[in-house]
């Protein structure tokens, strides 16, 4: 692999309107959100997008631990949305992601309920998203990507059961130079879309895996187990209780139940 995977993503071509155009690389960081909230508060520039080999202090939804190794694609971008598109980044993230995958390595993925993205139901990207907001206003946003690409989850006990990489799916050693490339096009696309009032939801329910399914969902220390019936404009989960009740789920993990 090359020592610098940005400038061979860049050496291809990269044509992006807006994310991408400013673009640093770090061999090692604590964690690519960190480093992108730094240079926010800096006042870095719309679009930045900040990618590392590595992370010391890698980090997931819900500040779980994001296993971190060399050949993978970790990444995080600066933007600047208003408080009426926030609620869509992870969406057109993890449609990117998506998009990218099938592009980048031949494999179709899935997505689960909110933002993991999944090929042939295990884990192989995850989005995170965070945000400063003042009063009415956003300072501004850092959308997180983790995509497995030659992880070797078996060696990895904590994530050997439910995680894969694209290496293994692809049965080839997937190029992280086009990975990231289309990754950055297509959340390029439907970045400028959001920001002309254009909503993900209706590709982004198209993919989602957890929709007809009866599920579990946990948020910090509340259980809520019935059927994901559907998603609603700003694209929350509409979960019908086993009592009848339909209720409206904002964040939480997600798990398949197999019986009542």
């Amino acid at each position: 692999m090359p020592a610098n995977l940005v400038s061979a993503t860049l050496r291809g071509g990269l044509f992006t309107r807006k994310i991408g155009k400013r673009v640093l690389f770090f061999q090692e960081l604590d964690s690519t959100m960190d480093e992108a909230a730094r240079q926010a508060d800096a006042g870095g520039e719309d679009g930045t997008v900040i990618v590392a080999e590595t992370q010391t202090a890698s980090r997931g939804r819900m500040g779980r631990t994001w296993v971190s190794q060399p050949r993978n694609l970790y990444l995080s971008v600066i933007v600047y949305p208003t408080l009426n598109t926030l609620p869509f980044l992870s969406c057109i993230g993890a449609l990117a992601t998506v998009r990218a995958i099938g592009k980048a390595a031949g494999v179709s993925a899935r997505i689960k309920w909110p933002n993991d993205v999944l090929i042939g139901g295990k884990k192989v990207a995850g989005i995170l998203v965070e945000s400063a907001i003042s009063g009415n206003a956003v300072r501004h946003a850092i959308l997180g990507i983790g995509i497995n690409v030659g992880l070797e989850t078996q060696s990895v006990d904590e994530i050997a059961s439910f995680a894969t990489g694209l290496d293994a799916e692809a049965g080839r050693a997937v190029s992280r130079e086009n990975l990231l490339r289309q990754l950055l096009q297509e959340f390029d696309s439907l970045y400028l879309k959001l920001l002309q009032g254009d909503t993900p939801m209706e590709a982004w329910r198209g993919l989602m895996d957890t929709l007809g399914q009866r599920v579990q969902v946990t948020w910090r220390q509340d259980k809520f187990i019935g059927f994901a019936e559907d998603l609603d404009d700003l694209g929350n989960l509409l979960l019908r209780l086993d009592d009848g009740q339909l209720i409206t789920l904002t964040a939480g993990d997600v798990t398949l139940q197999t019986g009542r």
